[in-house]
């Protein structure tokens, strides 16, 4: 076995893992942003109110510079299906091919064009036109990616076709696209953007919250951020559930790996959850692992002693990496779990008075805490989209195709020549986003600003 970075497979695979992360930042808070600009402006247009016109100009400050970030990111990623991922761009081409090019031409072109008349028709519009404006911006983001989670669900529960000669020929479009796997992830991964921005913005207004800083402006932000953010917490660990299930059906050899889960339970008997575990594949157990009875057979089947497969009883070559998706699942649950806690402390806070703008700042834990969640919602989207699709490995099309046979025949040099790139690429492109994200930070909202005044609603006395 030659080593891992001698080998082109394994790099045009991490290549690809580690432009995909840096990509997936941008069309998450892309998503998130539009949605709060879409809502703040709303507000404003429903009762005039200039301190939510002003939210949505700020905020919309940010929305160019974050989507530009997803533009210049997602170029070399689909780049890479044909450079280092030709066999599966032609196996596979007939569905996805047409899949991202829908994508391309209905919501990313819809975002595209209104976001123009979002940025520059401020002064231009009627606000209830501005407002169509920005919510055909949103709708845009999320027919993005809803073609994009069509995608990338069809890799995973490949349905509607057959691979005939090494090519996927597709029978039933409807089929294909709308296939069972989508029907899980495509809620929860829009939870997660919707989720990821309240926590960033909330982090955001934190920081300026515990420097005194425009404080009844972040105030409005930080509120709004901790009532949604709690409820859309709650409601994604629910969307969880209903994946975990999917994968028992659809997915054993994923769930049992994500559990570390070695031995199919017997009828009668409950599959145990493991809290924590140190996997030792070699020897094909647990060395160490604290378990909870009957929990795993629930969350899998909704019965305490429905049966979930182990992972002996799938073969070795069809098992995918065992330890980087049980800890990257447990990372994405425990700061889930802190979501919610500190949506919890926050509301008890804000019970209690201490949301108000004289004492807020005096409410330093909660707000580091929430400082702190602020990085760590994009590592929990990270380690999400990590179980996901490293544990459908061995598979590039799950069951059908297989990754190490999909991969250009590029040499180990050339990947890790590109790959080497595009880290240092990343690296300065994102120095460049936080760079302009600090100047518009530090000029800080205008509360001077007040609609144009050919835009300011007139509402009878």
């Amino acid at each position: 076995m030659e080593p891992l970075f001698t080998d082109h497979i394994f790099l045009s695979r991490l290549q690809f893992a580690l432009v995909t992360m840096f990509h997936i930042i941008w069309p998450v808070l892309t998503i998130g942003l539009a949605m709060y600009i879409f809502l703040t402006e709303l507000v404003w247009v429903r009762t005039g109110r200039k301190e939510w016109y002003q939210q949505a100009r700020f905020w919309s400050r940010f929305f160019p510079l974050i989507f530009a970030m997803g533009v210049i990111s997602g170029i070399p990623l689909e780049f890479q299906f044909g450079t280092n991922w030709s066999l599966f761009s032609e196996a596979t081409g007939g569905f996805l091919g047409q899949i991202l090019s829908v994508e391309a031409m209905s919501g990313f072109l819809l975002e595209s064009i209104f976001l123009y008349l979002m940025v520059a028709g401020w002064q231009r519009f009627s606000p209830q036109l501005h407002l169509f404006a920005t919510g055909m911006v949103v709708l845009g983001s999320i027919l993005s990616a809803f073609w994009i989670m069509v995608a990338n669900s069809f890799m995973q529960t490949p349905r509607g076709g057959q691979v005939e000669n090494g090519v996927f020929v597709v029978s039933d479009w409807f089929s294909a696209i709308f296939n069972p796997d989508l029907f899980s992830s495509f809620p929860h991964m829009l939870l997660a953007c919707l989720t990821g921005t309240a926590f960033v913005l909330a982090g955001v207004a934190a920081w300026h919250l515990l420097r005194s800083l425009h404080t009844e402006f972040y105030l409005r932000v930080f509120k709004t951020m901790v009532a949604v953010g709690l409820f859309l917490a709650l409601i994604q660990a629910g969307t969880g559930d209903l994946s975990g299930q999917n994968l028992s059906r659809y997915q054993p050899a994923k769930l049992a790996a994500t559990e570390a889960f070695w031995d199919t339970n017997q009828a009668g008997q409950g599959a145990a959850w493991s809290i924590f575990a140190w996997p030792d594949v070699q020897n094909e157990r647990n060395s160490v692992e604290l378990r909870i009875p009957y929990v795993l057979s629930m969350l899998a089947t909704h019965n305490p002693f429905g049966q979930v497969i182990g992972l002996k009883d799938i073969p070795r070559n069809e098992r995918p990496p065992i330890v980087l998706i049980f800890y990257s699942f447990r990372v994405m649950v425990i700061i889930g779990m802190l979501m919610i806690l500190a949506g919890t402390l926050a509301a008890l806070a804000w019970r209690r008075g201490l949301f108000h703008p004289e004492r807020i700042a005096s409410n330093r834990k909660l707000l580091k805490f929430f400082i702190w969640l602020a990085p760590l919602s994009i590592v929990s989207i990270w380690a999400g989209w990590i179980m996901r699709e490293v544990g459908r490995q061995p598979w590039v099309l799950y069951g059908m195709l297989r990754t190490k046979n999909m991969a250009s025949p590029l040499t180990s040099e050339a990947v890790g020549l590109s790959l080497f790139i595009f880290i240092v690429a990343g690296l300065l492109l994102f120095g460049v986003f936080l760079f302009f994200a600090r100047q518009i930070l530090r000029k800080g909202p205008d509360n001077g600003t007040l609609p144009p005044e050919s835009c300011v609603i007139r509402r009878p006395s």
